[in-house]
């Protein structure tokens, strides 16, 4: 008997109705982090601004190296597949190799939001905007970081954890919420490009109002068909098949609009190349790695929980995404000249990489998905990080012809940024040679060669301006006033850590292979 039910024949007696049971140590993670993030709030509530930014990073670093050890441990134990918070929140093996990913990379990101370095960072306020004596300026000048980035960071990670383990879809809307909002205020905290950080976080809001009232409605649309917005219950109907089949389709469409838009995948994209490049560096960085892993997840947990009966209805549908995803993504990023465009469009094209392994349906293909999740994510960061260091007398010099050079001005860097690129097109010996071939291989025994074929043209296709960015680093000559490169200590170690994961994984590739084909093993909890 469902609670629900539970309550009604309790209430129907007369009697008290109990008290929700809350598997607390089950969803210690998410709870830790929003713990942490309400801490931040009262940081910058109480504590003076000179003390603000040493006591919101070491909080910050220890609630996500907590959260992330907590998830660790409870992966430990033999074969996790439970539910908690009365079925609200699915805490298995797919669920917990996705939170521990986002809490590692999310660990990563945090290094690139906290670097202060000599002012010049992402979040470093401006002097002439701060009141107060000359002194107080140069002290602001030297690096005074807004620290109110630390918060909605946290509580942005919080809701990406709850968002792959949600078990009902109204917590999935909760936790898209909790995941957005401060994702649409950290867009615009852009201070060297202050009004294109605001036009990107007002289009950032105003898709993303539309995306959810897709999603909301979708799910109210299922709601009338199953009665339910549990995952478990609408797909125990499906195979009934009872219940008007229009409000299943027409629901499935709007909730499959609504995640689609969270991937940047096709026609849901127009948002990501703008937000992308006028959102700081570091919360692209952030949006590009751990919200791509938590909207996937979402996705995986949906399609394969609630409409894995449906499949020959939404498989088409995907499989027409996916190569316009590919296609459209590697085809316009070939005319852009803005490095994090460029990028934007590149995050588009492996979005529609990563749908090849949703539409296999099976263990390889989830398990594939999950390895390429962990492999795209750190290579994203390091990309990022890089142009984060690349700098002129406005700030970031995002343009691709201030790298001109390059090559010559700086060799450690851009040999750097170009084994990124090379990863990003999928090169032997690299962590995206091995993603690929692992969703693709899912595919290909999925019946699903056609797709791959698509996916191994547009890699091609996307080699092309991978290459081109070498070429300008390399073969031309640097400007007179070409740009400078400032690495600060925490920005440096990013760089490390994704040129780290992004050769080991490509090298050595079994161990985190073995891990997401061992957390699949049960696939979702239901």
């Amino acid at each position: 008997m469902s609670r629900s039910s539970h309550v009604s024949a309790v209430l129907a007696q007369g009697g008290e109705i109990p008290a929700p049971h809350i598997e607390y140590g089950q969803i210690g993670p998410l709870l830790l982090v929003l713990g942490v993030a309400v801490a931040g709030v009262l940081v910058e509530a109480f504590a003076g601004r000179t003390w603000r930014y040493y006591l919101q990073v070491p909080v910050a670093f220890l609630g996500l190296a907590g959260a992330l050890v907590w998830t660790i441990l409870l992966g430990w134990r033999d074969d996790p597949h439970h539910v908690a918070a009365e079925g609200a929140l699915g805490v298995d093996g797919p669920t917990l190799f996705l939170q521990g990913t986002i809490l590692v990379l999310a660990l990563v990101c945090l290094l690139l939001i906290a670097e202060r370095g000599d002012g010049r960072g992402a979040f470093a306020a401006q002097a002439s905007a701060l009141p107060g004596s000359e002194a107080e300026q140069r002290t602001a000048a030297a690096g005074i970081t807004q620290t109110e980035v630390f918060p909605l960071m946290m509580f942005a990670v919080g809701g990406m954890l709850m968002f792959p383990a949600s078990n009902d879809l109204l917590t999935m809307f909760v936790a898209l919420e909790v995941m957005s909002l401060p994702l649409y205020l950290l867009c615009g905290l852009a201070r060297r490009r202050r009004l294109l950080s605001q036009e990107a976080a007002v289009k950032y809001f105003l898709l993303g109002a539309f995306s959810s009232a897709f999603f909301l409605y979708g799910t109210a649309l299922l709601y009338g068909y199953a009665g339910s917005v549990k995952l478990a219950d609408i797909a125990t109907q499906i195979s009934k098949d009872a219940g008007s089949e229009t409000l299943l389709l027409a629901g499935v469409a709007l909730l499959s609009a609504g995640l689609l838009f969270k991937l940047g995948a096709v026609p849901f994209h127009m948002w990501k190349p703008d937000v992308y490049q006028g959102a700081p560096t570091p919360i692209t960085a952030l949006m590009a790695s751990c919200t791509l892993v938590a909207a996937f997840g979402a996705i995986l947990r949906v399609y394969y929980v609630a409409f894995e009966t449906l499949k020959w209805d939404w498989e088409p549908i995907l499989w027409g995404v996916s190569i316009l995803t590919m296609v459209i993504g590697a085809i316009i990023a070939i005319t852009q000249t803005d490095l994090k465009r460029m990028l934007a469009y590149s995050s588009i094209a492996h979005a529609g990489f990563l749908l090849t392994g949703v539409v296999a349906t099976n263990q390889n293909g989830l398990s594939g998905t999950l390895f390429y999740l962990a492999a795209y994510g750190f290579t994203t960061i390091g990309a990022f990080a890089v142009i984060t260091m690349v700098r002129d007398a406005g700030g970031e010099a995002a343009h691709l012809s201030r790298w001109a050079g390059l090559g010559k001005r700086s060799p450690v860097v851009a040999g750097v940024f170009a084994f990124f690129l090379l990863a990003f097109a999928g090169i032997p010996l690299t962590s995206g040679f091995t993603g690929k071939f692992a969703v693709f291989k899912a595919a290909v025994e999925a019946h699903a060669t056609p797709l791959v074929v698509v996916g191994v043209v547009s890699s091609a296709v996307a080699a092309f301006f991978y290459v081109r960015v070498i070429v300008v680093m390399f073969f031309s000559e640097p400007e007179a006033d070409g740009p400078t490169v400032v690495a600060g200590p925490a920005t440096a170690a990013a760089v490390a850590l994704g040129l780290t994961a992004t050769v080991v994984l490509g090298v050595l590739p079994q161990p985190l292979l073995d891990l997401a084909g061992h957390a699949t093993t049960h696939m979702f909890v239901r």
